[in-house]
Protein backbone atom coordinates (compact mmCIF):
# COMPACT_ATOMS: atom_id res chain seq x y z
CA UNK A 1 0.00 0.00 0.00
CA UNK A 2 1.37 3.54 -0.95
CA UNK A 3 2.34 5.86 1.88
CA UNK A 4 -0.55 8.52 2.49
CA UNK A 5 0.00 12.27 2.52
CA UNK A 6 1.15 13.23 6.31
CA UNK A 7 -0.89 15.65 7.75
CA UNK A 8 1.67 18.72 7.63
CA UNK A 9 2.01 17.71 3.91
CA UNK A 10 -1.21 17.04 1.99
CA UNK A 11 -0.08 16.31 -1.34
CA UNK A 12 0.49 12.44 -2.21
CA UNK A 13 3.73 13.01 -4.39
CA UNK A 14 4.42 8.80 -4.46
CA UNK A 15 1.10 7.20 -5.70
CA UNK A 16 1.23 3.55 -6.44
CA UNK A 17 5.40 3.57 -6.91
CA UNK A 18 6.59 0.50 -8.15
CA UNK A 19 4.31 -1.93 -7.07
CA UNK A 20 0.99 -1.04 -9.44
CA UNK A 21 -2.12 -2.75 -9.09
CA UNK A 22 -3.52 -4.94 -12.18
CA UNK A 23 -6.48 -3.15 -13.53
CA UNK A 24 -8.16 -6.45 -14.61
CA UNK A 25 -9.92 -4.71 -17.25
CA UNK A 26 -12.45 -7.02 -18.82
CA UNK A 27 -11.53 -8.89 -21.84
CA UNK A 28 -8.44 -8.72 -21.01
CA UNK A 29 -7.64 -5.49 -22.47
CA UNK A 30 -4.09 -3.32 -22.23
CA UNK A 31 -5.35 -0.11 -22.14
CA UNK A 32 -8.47 1.39 -20.82
CA UNK A 33 -9.37 4.15 -23.79
CA UNK A 34 -11.74 7.03 -22.26
CA UNK A 35 -13.30 9.94 -24.31
CA UNK A 36 -14.34 12.98 -22.59
CA UNK A 37 -16.47 15.60 -24.42
CA UNK A 38 -16.38 19.07 -22.58
CA UNK A 39 -19.91 20.62 -23.33
CA UNK A 40 -19.49 23.98 -21.80
CA UNK A 41 -21.16 26.41 -24.44
CA UNK A 42 -23.56 28.67 -22.82
CA UNK A 43 -22.62 28.16 -19.26
CA UNK A 44 -18.87 30.71 -20.20
CA UNK A 45 -17.93 34.21 -18.61
CA UNK A 46 -20.46 36.61 -19.99
CA UNK A 47 -22.14 39.60 -18.39
CA UNK A 48 -25.68 37.88 -19.94
CA UNK A 49 -24.78 35.28 -17.56
CA UNK A 50 -24.22 37.88 -14.78
CA UNK A 51 -20.29 38.11 -14.93
CA UNK A 52 -18.00 41.24 -14.88
CA UNK A 53 -16.75 40.21 -18.11
CA UNK A 54 -16.41 38.63 -21.49
CA UNK A 55 -14.74 34.76 -21.53
CA UNK A 56 -11.20 34.60 -22.60
CA UNK A 57 -10.57 30.95 -22.17
CA UNK A 58 -10.09 28.21 -24.55
CA UNK A 59 -10.52 30.36 -27.39
CA UNK A 60 -9.19 30.57 -31.62
CA UNK A 61 -7.07 33.45 -31.04
CA UNK A 62 -5.36 34.55 -27.51
CA UNK A 63 -7.86 37.48 -26.47
CA UNK A 64 -8.14 39.40 -22.89
CA UNK A 65 -11.27 39.25 -20.74
CA UNK A 66 -13.31 42.26 -21.71
CA UNK A 67 -14.62 43.96 -18.27
CA UNK A 68 -18.57 44.83 -18.23
CA UNK A 69 -18.35 43.79 -22.30
CA UNK A 70 -19.93 40.97 -24.29
CA UNK A 71 -17.26 39.68 -26.74
CA UNK A 72 -19.13 38.46 -29.64
CA UNK A 73 -16.41 37.00 -31.36
CA UNK A 74 -16.09 34.75 -28.40
CA UNK A 75 -19.55 33.98 -28.15
CA UNK A 76 -19.61 32.90 -31.83
CA UNK A 77 -16.86 30.38 -31.51
CA UNK A 78 -18.95 29.08 -28.49
CA UNK A 79 -21.93 28.68 -30.11
CA UNK A 80 -20.12 26.69 -32.84
CA UNK A 81 -19.67 23.97 -30.48
CA UNK A 82 -23.60 23.10 -29.64
CA UNK A 83 -24.74 24.18 -33.32
CA UNK A 84 -22.28 22.18 -35.28
CA UNK A 85 -19.25 20.77 -33.54
CA UNK A 86 -21.58 18.49 -31.18
CA UNK A 87 -23.55 17.10 -34.49
CA UNK A 88 -20.48 16.37 -36.13
CA UNK A 89 -18.33 14.60 -33.16
CA UNK A 90 -21.39 12.24 -32.29
CA UNK A 91 -21.92 11.09 -36.07
CA UNK A 92 -18.14 10.33 -36.01
CA UNK A 93 -18.18 8.26 -32.67
CA UNK A 94 -21.76 6.49 -33.46
CA UNK A 95 -20.81 5.48 -37.12
CA UNK A 96 -17.63 3.50 -35.12
CA UNK A 97 -20.00 2.47 -31.64
CA UNK A 98 -17.55 4.21 -29.40
CA UNK A 99 -18.74 5.40 -26.19
CA UNK A 100 -18.39 9.02 -24.50
CA UNK A 101 -18.36 10.69 -21.43
CA UNK A 102 -19.90 14.24 -21.28
CA UNK A 103 -18.63 16.90 -18.95
CA UNK A 104 -21.53 18.79 -18.62
CA UNK A 105 -21.65 22.05 -17.29
CA UNK A 106 -25.59 22.32 -15.93
CA UNK A 107 -26.51 25.83 -17.33
CA UNK A 108 -25.06 24.52 -20.74
CA UNK A 109 -27.04 21.21 -20.48
CA UNK A 110 -29.98 23.25 -19.53
CA UNK A 111 -29.82 25.52 -22.54
CA UNK A 112 -29.48 22.52 -24.86
CA UNK A 113 -32.19 20.18 -24.08
CA UNK A 114 -31.47 18.67 -27.71
CA UNK A 115 -28.14 18.18 -26.92
CA UNK A 116 -29.16 15.98 -23.93
CA UNK A 117 -31.54 13.84 -25.65
CA UNK A 118 -29.16 12.81 -27.96
CA UNK A 119 -26.37 11.72 -25.89
CA UNK A 120 -28.74 9.58 -23.83
CA UNK A 121 -30.06 8.35 -27.41
CA UNK A 122 -26.55 7.53 -28.03
CA UNK A 123 -26.03 5.56 -24.47
CA UNK A 124 -23.59 8.61 -23.04
CA UNK A 125 -22.86 8.80 -19.86
CA UNK A 126 -23.56 12.71 -18.67
CA UNK A 127 -21.12 13.87 -15.74
CA UNK A 128 -21.15 17.01 -14.28
CA UNK A 129 -18.80 19.68 -15.27
CA UNK A 130 -20.26 22.31 -12.41
CA UNK A 131 -22.80 24.82 -12.78
CA UNK A 132 -20.30 27.16 -14.99
CA UNK A 133 -17.45 27.21 -16.82
CA UNK A 134 -15.68 29.46 -14.51
CA UNK A 135 -12.95 29.81 -12.24
CA UNK A 136 -13.79 28.71 -8.76
CA UNK A 137 -10.86 29.49 -7.32
CA UNK A 138 -12.03 33.14 -7.05
CA UNK A 139 -14.83 32.19 -5.38
CA UNK A 140 -15.55 31.07 -1.77
CA UNK A 141 -16.87 28.06 -0.13
CA UNK A 142 -20.19 28.72 0.88
CA UNK A 143 -20.42 30.25 -2.89
CA UNK A 144 -19.12 26.97 -4.18
CA UNK A 145 -21.11 24.60 -2.57
CA UNK A 146 -24.30 26.32 -3.53
CA UNK A 147 -22.82 26.24 -7.22
CA UNK A 148 -22.25 22.31 -6.44
CA UNK A 149 -26.01 21.76 -5.41
CA UNK A 150 -27.74 24.23 -8.17
CA UNK A 151 -25.50 22.30 -10.65
CA UNK A 152 -26.68 18.90 -9.56
CA UNK A 153 -30.34 20.11 -8.97
CA UNK A 154 -30.53 21.42 -12.88
CA UNK A 155 -28.62 18.16 -13.92
CA UNK A 156 -31.17 15.99 -12.41
CA UNK A 157 -34.07 18.02 -14.19
CA UNK A 158 -32.68 18.22 -17.62
CA UNK A 159 -31.16 14.45 -17.64
CA UNK A 160 -33.68 12.73 -15.44
CA UNK A 161 -31.22 11.83 -13.01
CA UNK A 162 -28.65 12.90 -10.91
CA UNK A 163 -24.84 12.77 -12.22
CA UNK A 164 -22.58 10.08 -10.79
CA UNK A 165 -19.44 12.14 -12.15
CA UNK A 166 -17.96 15.10 -11.35
CA UNK A 167 -15.25 17.37 -13.22
CA UNK A 168 -14.89 21.14 -12.36
CA UNK A 169 -11.71 21.71 -14.42
CA UNK A 170 -11.38 25.35 -13.21
CA UNK A 171 -11.65 23.88 -9.58
CA UNK A 172 -10.72 24.95 -5.95
CA UNK A 173 -8.93 23.83 -3.04
CA UNK A 174 -12.50 23.57 -1.93
CA UNK A 175 -14.27 21.70 -4.44
CA UNK A 176 -13.16 18.00 -4.18
CA UNK A 177 -14.53 18.45 0.02
CA UNK A 178 -17.60 20.09 -1.20
CA UNK A 179 -18.41 17.03 -4.04
CA UNK A 180 -17.83 14.39 -0.99
CA UNK A 181 -20.27 16.68 1.16
CA UNK A 182 -22.66 16.50 -1.38
CA UNK A 183 -22.23 12.57 -2.11
CA UNK A 184 -23.86 10.36 -4.30
CA UNK A 185 -21.20 10.43 -6.93
CA UNK A 186 -19.07 7.31 -7.70
CA UNK A 187 -15.94 9.56 -8.79
CA UNK A 188 -14.36 12.87 -9.62
CA UNK A 189 -12.02 13.82 -11.74
CA UNK A 190 -10.32 16.99 -11.10
CA UNK A 191 -7.30 15.19 -11.08
CA UNK A 192 -4.19 15.10 -13.36
CA UNK A 193 -1.78 12.91 -11.29
CA UNK A 194 -1.96 8.93 -12.18
CA UNK A 195 -2.67 6.45 -15.57
CA UNK A 196 -5.03 4.77 -13.29
CA UNK A 197 -7.80 5.42 -11.05
CA UNK A 198 -7.31 5.88 -7.03
CA UNK A 199 -8.55 6.08 -3.97
CA UNK A 200 -8.04 9.37 -1.92
CA UNK A 201 -9.06 9.91 2.06
CA UNK A 202 -11.61 13.26 2.31
CA UNK A 203 -11.90 13.85 6.00
CA UNK A 204 -12.50 10.08 6.81
CA UNK A 205 -14.67 9.44 3.85
CA UNK A 206 -13.19 7.15 1.30
CA UNK A 207 -13.59 8.23 -2.64
CA UNK A 208 -12.73 7.49 -5.77
CA UNK A 209 -10.42 9.70 -8.45
CA UNK A 210 -10.37 8.83 -12.19
CA UNK A 211 -7.86 10.95 -13.36
CA UNK A 212 -7.93 13.24 -16.58
CA UNK A 213 -6.00 14.71 -18.75
CA UNK A 214 -4.39 17.75 -19.98
CA UNK A 215 -1.68 16.30 -22.36
CA UNK A 216 -4.54 14.13 -25.03
CA UNK A 217 -6.59 16.78 -24.78
CA UNK A 218 -7.53 19.33 -27.77
CA UNK A 219 -7.01 22.30 -25.69
CA UNK A 220 -3.59 22.12 -26.88
CA UNK A 221 -4.71 23.36 -29.99
CA UNK A 222 -5.56 26.76 -28.81
CA UNK A 223 -2.92 27.15 -26.02
CA UNK A 224 0.57 28.23 -26.23
CA UNK A 225 1.71 24.45 -25.65
CA UNK A 226 -0.21 23.87 -28.59
CA UNK A 227 0.66 21.31 -31.44
CA UNK A 228 3.21 22.86 -33.51
CA UNK A 229 5.52 19.82 -34.93
CA UNK A 230 2.71 17.23 -35.41
CA UNK A 231 -0.59 16.72 -35.30
CA UNK A 232 -3.22 15.59 -32.75
CA UNK A 233 -3.86 11.78 -33.86
CA UNK A 234 -0.07 11.37 -34.24
CA UNK A 235 0.04 12.38 -30.37
CA UNK A 236 -2.65 10.16 -28.91
CA UNK A 237 -1.36 7.67 -31.13
CA UNK A 238 2.47 7.56 -29.75
CA UNK A 239 0.24 7.92 -26.70
CA UNK A 240 -1.66 4.44 -26.73
CA UNK A 241 1.74 2.37 -28.72
CA UNK A 242 3.34 2.95 -25.47
CA UNK A 243 0.55 2.43 -22.93
CA UNK A 244 -0.30 -0.92 -24.59
CA UNK A 245 3.40 -1.62 -24.75
CA UNK A 246 3.38 -1.14 -20.96
CA UNK A 247 -0.34 -2.97 -20.57
CA UNK A 248 1.23 -6.50 -21.21
CA UNK A 249 2.45 -6.38 -17.74
CA UNK A 250 -0.14 -3.28 -15.90
CA UNK A 251 -2.51 -2.02 -18.30
CA UNK A 252 -3.28 1.60 -17.56
CA UNK A 253 -5.79 4.37 -18.62
CA UNK A 254 -6.08 6.79 -21.48
CA UNK A 255 -8.14 9.93 -21.42
CA UNK A 256 -8.50 12.16 -24.26
CA UNK A 257 -10.40 15.20 -23.52
CA UNK A 258 -12.07 17.15 -26.48
CA UNK A 259 -14.24 20.36 -26.81
CA UNK A 260 -17.31 20.71 -29.19
CA UNK A 261 -15.92 24.25 -30.75
CA UNK A 262 -12.31 22.81 -30.40
CA UNK A 263 -12.61 19.16 -32.31
CA UNK A 264 -15.54 19.90 -33.43
CA UNK A 265 -14.09 21.71 -36.27
CA UNK A 266 -13.71 19.93 -39.69
CA UNK A 267 -10.20 20.42 -39.77
CA UNK A 268 -9.57 18.74 -36.51
CA UNK A 269 -12.35 15.91 -36.62
CA UNK A 270 -10.90 14.83 -39.80
CA UNK A 271 -7.80 14.68 -37.71
CA UNK A 272 -9.28 13.12 -34.47
CA UNK A 273 -11.23 10.69 -36.79
CA UNK A 274 -8.04 9.02 -37.19
CA UNK A 275 -7.50 7.69 -33.88
CA UNK A 276 -10.75 6.62 -33.81
CA UNK A 277 -10.22 4.43 -36.76
CA UNK A 278 -7.27 3.38 -34.89
CA UNK A 279 -8.96 2.66 -31.52
CA UNK A 280 -12.06 1.14 -32.89
CA UNK A 281 -10.12 -1.81 -34.68
CA UNK A 282 -7.93 -2.65 -31.45
CA UNK A 283 -9.43 -5.56 -29.67
CA UNK A 284 -7.06 -5.54 -26.66
CA UNK A 285 -8.70 -2.13 -25.84
CA UNK A 286 -11.46 -1.31 -23.56
CA UNK A 287 -13.56 2.12 -24.37
CA UNK A 288 -15.47 2.91 -21.88
CA UNK A 289 -17.55 5.65 -19.83
CA UNK A 290 -16.20 6.90 -17.06
CA UNK A 291 -18.52 5.58 -15.04
CA UNK A 292 -18.08 2.40 -15.94
CA UNK A 293 -14.29 2.19 -15.43
CA UNK A 294 -15.26 3.96 -11.68
CA UNK A 295 -17.29 0.87 -11.22
CA UNK A 296 -14.89 -1.68 -12.39
CA UNK A 297 -12.52 0.00 -9.81
CA UNK A 298 -14.75 0.15 -7.45
CA UNK A 299 -15.49 -4.07 -7.58
CA UNK A 300 -11.78 -5.23 -8.28
CA UNK A 301 -9.89 -2.70 -6.11
CA UNK A 302 -12.40 -1.84 -3.54
CA UNK A 303 -12.03 1.35 -1.05
CA UNK A 304 -11.44 -0.85 1.93
CA UNK A 305 -8.34 -2.56 0.26
CA UNK A 306 -6.61 0.95 0.01
CA UNK A 307 -7.86 2.86 2.73
CA UNK A 308 -8.81 0.63 5.62
CA UNK A 309 -9.28 3.64 8.12
CA UNK A 310 -11.75 5.44 5.50
CA UNK A 311 -15.60 4.59 5.36
CA UNK A 312 -16.71 4.59 1.38
CA UNK A 313 -21.07 5.56 1.90
CA UNK A 314 -21.22 3.98 -1.99
CA UNK A 315 -20.46 0.70 -0.61
CA UNK A 316 -23.57 0.13 1.70
CA UNK A 317 -25.48 1.69 -1.31
CA UNK A 318 -25.47 -0.93 -3.74
CA UNK A 319 -28.55 0.44 -5.40
CA UNK A 320 -26.37 3.81 -5.63
CA UNK A 321 -23.23 2.67 -6.93
CA UNK A 322 -24.60 -0.23 -9.03
CA UNK A 323 -27.82 0.79 -11.09
CA UNK A 324 -27.34 1.12 -14.79
CA UNK A 325 -27.02 4.10 -16.25
CA UNK A 326 -29.35 5.62 -19.06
Amino acid sequence: MPPSPSSDYPRDLAGYGRELPHAQWPGGAKVAVQFVLNVEEGGENNILHGDDASEAFLTEEPTTALPGRRNLNVESQYEYGTRAGFWRLRRMFAERGLPVTVFGIAESLRRNPELVAAAQESGWELASHSLRWINYAALDAETERAHVERAVQIHADVCGEAPLGWYTGRNSENTRRLVVEHGGFLYDSDSFSDDLPYWTDVEGTAHLVVPYTLDNNDGRYVNTYGFQSESFSSYLTRALELLLEEGAEFPKMMSIGLHLRISGRPGRAADLRRFLDLVAERSDVWVARRVDIARHWRTVHPAAQWLPGSVDPLARDGATAGRPLS
